[in-house]
């Protein structure tokens, strides 16, 4: 664990400096996570980024959904594992009423957020206290102290830990998705930097004190809503329950806010012309309607097919993270490329011509800059090689829909389709998909 969050913490303060970074050297690139990778790498692979980084977002959506009923489960019988379409009819209700509340404006929205922010800080806080003074044992931290009981090496300890460390940090690039309506740049980095710190203090605190609290076989047994079962171990059932209302407000305001940003990416994309521009306009409210309701439909039919399915919580995060990597990885790919380069990389759209436009940079900072893209880099490999190879090959498959609008659209525009870069990237897509195919219609993968 402590391991884990060590290389986590390196990697995604790299990914969040890579972010902080490319939001003051190309200022004039807007467009969110997405247009870094369309700028470096052309209009495909810049597509491919972004639907990734909708399609992981609207995966998330049904994971927070159902970690959500799955704690109203535990007190309220309608919910539990047992009537999971009691669950999957609540998860498409609340989709529903969010999204009727998401066209009325962004303000009711950022006000929500604010709410649920503010109230779930509070468990968090009295976690870490209550832990600290009356759970936490050193000796039964230090028992087994690297896990040979286990016969696994730490090695592969840590790879099956990383995945989940990202997810723990998705929304690390939220300031740059929106940092089109920022009033400054230097507020989109400063958002960045301060909300991932924010986020690694509690996260490590919060691992480090369970492991103090409980056994780390007790751990491994205990459900979604971890955090509440070591709080009622240390406290008594209240504790369970305070916990629980905070996962609750926890993730009724990430449903919305990150349902809000699912609309982003689709938006941004028609308005640069790689989807239809009808998916990029807005309604009297001043809400990305049609996005918004594309959105809506997608997890509507993931919850449909998850809950079919029986997909777990943990596969939901998996997958999801994976679509996330991909604009991670490829924007820290597009920094080093920068920073090699010593300027500009492809102008979105502009095929093998250059942008030289930005703020120069002394060759001093641009070191600096090119080391944490290579870490940043490096990283987000790792975490590939760290990954299931299924999510790699479900991830390659849900890319193949998004080809058919983006296809439609070159053709309508009539802008060229692929160059022979992209025409090699949609080949490796492709066989992912293939492969993922057959694995399901044989029932060597699963999401289950």
């Amino acid at each position: 664990m402590l391991i884990g969050w060590s290389i986590a913490g390196v990697g995604m303060l790299s990914v969040a400096f890579v972010f902080q970074i490319l939001a003051s050297r190309k200022p004039h690139l807007d467009s969110g996570v997405y247009s870094y990778v369309r700028a470096g790498l052309g209009d495909f692979v810049g597509f491919a980024s972004a639907w990734g980084y909708w399609m992981g977002s609207v995966i998330a959506q049904v994971g927070y959904a159902t970690l959500f009923f799955s704690t109203l489960g535990h007190y309220l019988p309608l919910f539990s594992a047992e009537n999971r379409w009691a669950s999957a009819m609540a998860v498409s209700l609340l989709t529903w009423l969010i999204f009727f509340g998401l066209t009325r404006g962004i303000r009711q929205a950022a006000f929500l957020n604010l709410v649920t922010t503010v109230a779930k800080i509070l468990p968090i806080l009295a976690f870490v206290l209550l832990t600290a003074f009356l759970g936490f044992s050193w000796d039964r931290f230090t028992m087994d102290f690297w896990s040979h009981s286990s016969n696994v090496s730490v090695i592969e300890q840590v790879k099956g830990f990383m995945v989940f460390t990202v997810w723990a940090f998705i929304g690390v690039e939220g300031a740059s998705v929106y940092s089109k309506q920022a009033r400054t740049r230097r507020d989109v980095g400063r958002a960045t930097v301060i909300g991932f710190t924010t986020v690694l203090v509690l996260l490590v605190t919060v691992a480090t004190l369970s492991y103090g609290a409980l056994s780390q076989e007790e751990l491994a047994g205990l459900p979604d809503n971890s955090m509440a079962s070591v709080l009622e171990a240390v406290v008594g059932p209240w504790g369970g329950a305070f916990i629980s209302i905070g996962l609750c407000l926890s993730v009724l305001g990430a449903y919305v806010s990150w349902q809000m940003l699912c609309a982003e990416p689709i938006t941004l994309m028609a308005l640069d012309g790689l989807l239809p521009q009808q998916l990029g306009r807005a309604n009297k409210a001043g809400a990305p309607f049609y996005a918004q309701l594309v959105s809506t439909i997608v997890i509507q039919i993931l919850v449909i097919v998850f809950f079919l399915n029986e997909t777990t919580y943990n596969s939901m995060v998996q997958l999801a993270t994976m679509m996330y990597m991909l604009p991670y990885f490829f924007t820290s790919f597009y920094l080093l490329l920068l920073t090699i380069r010593g300027r500009g990389i492809a102008h979105p759209g502009a095929g093998t011509h250059f942008d030289d436009s930005g703020p120069e940079v002394s060759s001093q900072v641009n070191r600096r800059h090119g080391a944490v893209a290579a870490i940043a880099t490096i990283y987000s490999l790792w975490l590939f090689y760290a990954a299931d190879v299924t999510y790699l090959l479900f991830g390659a498959l849900l890319v193949i829909p998004g080809m058919v609008p983006y296809v439609w659209t070159r053709l309508r525009t009539g802008n060229r389709i692929f160059n022979s870069f992209e025409w090699c990237v949609v080949a490796l897509v492709a066989l992912g998909g293939v492969c993922a195919i057959y694995g399901l219609s044989t029932g060597v993968l699963s999401l289950s």
